[in-house]
């Protein structure tokens, strides 16, 4: 029998390699603006918390709150045309959720980026994968991640109660989604954020790759 029943995974930085799209829309959305442009890496510490913070963090200090609108719907427009340029699953994770499947784990992804992008990406990358897929979906009431809610909407969504759940991420937002909802988070090492970042947000158990997760997952692991 697999270690655990249910899955919840984070999107970015643990199943997807975003980065590089969602720095490159950033970038662009900035420059339609007149404004400058930010690293990689510091888009890499922009994310986690939804678009409409990603882009707060990246449009200058004291940016007026119309203009910050515009140019997040200036990214929103870029991104929607090229989420999917430079994004691809990170080695091994297709196998991984193969296995699992084959398993007969339940699989759910729970994702703060825009619920349009999440289900675009994920019908295209993963089709037929997972029995449940959210993005952010404040409008709804259902409040987004670290908050308990999308962990338990996607449970609702595939008729499973929490016996035998664990949630997967990347980020300091994934330690505290866990921790939220009450439940094992296994805290993936080659996503957007570092060991040390990891570390100190409280995580304690790690995973270095895909076929690491598995074991882990499906309770093979030595």
């Amino acid at each position: 029998m697999p270690a655990y029943k249910t899955v919840v995974f984070d999107l970015d930085g643990t199943l997807l390699n975003t980065l590089e799209d969602l720095w490159i829309s950033t970038n662009a959305a900035l420059a339609a603006h007149g404004m400058p442009e930010h690293t990689i890496d510091d888009v890499r510490r922009f994310v986690g918390n939804g678009i409409a913070l990603l882009i707060h963090r990246a449009v200058p200090a004291e940016t007026p709150a119309d203009v910050e609108a515009a140019v997040l719907e200036e990214f929103k427009r870029h991104y929607g045309a090229h989420c999917e340029d430079h994004t691809a699953p990170y080695p091994g994770v297709p196998q991984m959720l193969s296995r699992l499947h084959e398993a007969g784990v339940g699989l759910a992804v729970v994702s703060n980026k825009a619920d349009f992008a999440v289900q675009e990406l994920v019908s295209r990358q993963f089709p037929g994968t997972f029995d449940a897929v959210l993005g952010e979906n404040e409008a709804a009431g259902i409040r987004k991640k670290p908050a308990p809610d999308m962990v338990e909407a996607a449970l609702e969504r595939m008729g499973r109660d929490r016996d035998g759940l664990v949630y997967v991420g990347d980020s300091e937002v994934d330690v505290q989604t866990a921790a939220s909802a009450a439940c094992p988070c296994v805290t993936c090492t080659w996503g957007f954020r570092t060991r040390g970042e990891l570390a100190e947000a409280g995580a304690t158990t790690y995973v270095d790759s895909p076929r690491e997760l598995e074991l882990v997952l499906l309770g093979s692991a030595r």
